[in-house]
């Protein structure tokens, strides 16, 4: 083999001192899963490179593979997504390992939710408590007492991982809304295919082309008792949402309609989609907008994206929608610290991935602890996606950290704080093509139906522009191919072969409702007013 790259042109590339590169090991020497890839990308050269990024763009634009973001002059609008050419790597070993905590850690959340709405069990516990859920703003009262089929609430799950400077991995966050990307991870995957199809010569990558059928028999699955096919709708708020591109993808490649407030209606608590042939019975819904948004009798009322009556029917048991309403309660940023206890404390195990290490403010010791080290934490709102507000301490001017300071003295169970993650670093190509250290993390996508299942890899993203550690599309973040490696193993299912599934008691004296989604696009104030994620 050539030498590598960083041998061959030592001005090319050089990790960062004091964080963990994903390709290159001590000494410039490339880690033996990616020896192949470092020898075709010197083949290749800038200019090769350079060329397909350009083919890319024009082609993502031409087919509308586009997403709103906010940058140093303003919102941009219809940008093609930034999609890397230099695929992140993981050998099949190391996802394995992956997975199976994914799937322990959804498995406690769902637990958690459904706790939340019916035993509150983990509350007389003294584990996490009663004040601090009802006062999140996701947590539903109006769904209190409503066990979706199943019992399962997080139906579309994607927590974000990320690789510290040891290589261990953690998670940073849980998604259980309406965790967006998954169409990105799609279209980088054919896009990777048809721009450097050299890249895959050396490598049996495994497929990720099959998660629109994977949800479509989890939204089946769960969908009311019918003598004829279950149909099943995806909800989207409208073109005027930022991610309309994800709905309008997940909706074809599903093959079922893709809706909108004015195509439901709700009848004698059954929900009907209208059609040229009259009122066709709806009996499961992709839900892309937040609870906020789909009943104006329930939740906002002044809301013009949702469908008046839709929680009755809900609650009545005629329809499943997914994710289950309230789910977001587990998707707080504050809730998130109690997570590895809810695995023990449901599942009986020792989790499998680690939080970052967490500070709850609302604690006073802990707020008198994080104050005087401002400058050396992350600082979140917790019931803010996307990027939103988030204070990095080692690069937030000192002024700008003091007015904060008196924020969270004012209002200290609104935030959280966290140690600094030094996040992994991947080769990552330039508009000229040249190679260079970009920081990143990764959100995997499930879907839990009757079992819990991982598509491999999922959607890292990269912070484009030198020494950031913002990945967030919406702040100017791209995105790379994530190949998990053959090793002989062809399923999703997460959990290990002898592992019993879950089931939550039914509650015979309630009906079934059905499930929620994840809001992390659409902060929509108004009905004109395009989401951010």
């Amino acid at each position: 083999m050539s030498e590598p790259l960083i041998v061959r042109e030592p001005n090319a590339y050089r990790p960062p001192a004091g964080f963990f590169d994903e390709v290159f090991g001590p000494g410039g020497v490339p880690h033996e899963h990616a020896q192949a890839l470092v020898t075709e990308l010197a083949r290749m050269g800038p200019e090769q490179l350079a060329a397909a990024g350009r083919r890319r763009d024009a082609i993502f634009l031409q087919q509308g593979i586009t997403f709103d973001a906010t940058g140093e002059d303003g919102p941009v609008k219809d940008r093609p997504f930034p999609l890397d050419l230099v695929p992140r790597i993981m050998p099949g070993r190391e996802w394995t390992q992956i997975k199976r905590g994914l799937a322990q850690r959804i498995r406690a959340l769902n637990a958690f939710v459904d706790d939340v709405y019916h035993g509150r069990e983990i509350v007389h516990a003294g584990i996490v408590p009663w004040n601090l859920i009802v006062s999140r703003s996701h947590f539903a009262r109006a769904v209190h007492g409503i066990r979706p089929p199943g019992g399962v609430y997080t139906h579309v799950a994607g927590c974000d991982l990320v690789r510290d400077a040891d290589g261990s991995w953690k998670v940073l966050e849980d998604n259980v809304r309406t965790p967006s990307g998954i169409s990105y991870v799609l279209e980088n995957r054919v896009a990777m295919t048809r721009l450097v199809p050299s890249l895959f010569q050396h490598y049996r990558v495994r497929p990720v082309d099959h998660y629109p059928q994977l949800l479509l028999a989890a939204l089946r699955a769960v969908a009311p008792s019918t003598d004829e096919e279950a149909t099943v709708v995806v909800w989207t708020p409208g073109p005027m949402n930022s991610a309309y591109f994800e709905h309008a993808f997940l909706a074809r490649q599903m093959g079922v309609e893709l809706v909108e407030a004015s195509d439901l209606v709700v009848r004698d608590d059954v929900l009907y989609m209208r059609t040229t042939s009259g009122l066709q019975r709806v009996h499961s819904v992709y839900r892309r907008l937040d609870d906020d948004y789909v009943d104006p009798l329930e939740f906002r009322p002044e809301s013009l994206l949702g469908v008046p009556g839709l929680v009755r029917a809900y609650r009545a048991g005629t329809v499943a929608v997914a994710n289950a309403f309230g789910t977001g309660v587990a998707d707080d940023k504050a809730i998130y610290h109690y997570v590895p206890e809810m695995v023990k404390f449901y599942l009986g195990e020792e989790p499998i991935l680690d939080n970052v290490k967490t500070y709850l403010l609302s604690d006073p010791e802990q707020l008198e602890y994080v104050l005087p080290r401002l400058d050396q934490l992350v600082i979140k709102p917790t019931s803010e996606s996307g990027g939103k507000g988030v204070f990095i301490g080692p690069s937030t001017p000192a002024d700008e950290l003091a007015a904060l300071a008196e924020v969270l003295k004012a209002q200290p169970g609104r935030w959280i704080a966290q140690e600094v993650v030094k996040l992994s670093t991947v080769p990552t190509s330039g508009l000229d093509g040249t190679i260079a250290p970009r920081h990143v993390d990764l959100r995997p996508f499930a879907v839990f139906g009757e079992t819990i299942k991982i598509v491999p890899g999922g959607l890292t993203r990269v912070a484009m522009r030198e020494g950031s550690m913002i990945v967030n599309s919406s702040q100017g973040g791209g995105s790379k191919d994530t190949w998990v490696l053959e090793d002989g193993e062809d399923s999703d299912r997460a959990e290990p072969p002898n592992a019993t599934p879950q089931v939550l008691p039914s509650l015979p004296d309630l009906q079934y409702g059905g499930w929620s989604d994840q809001q992390q696009q659409q902060q929509q104030t108004t009905l004109h007013a395009r989401g951010q994620t």
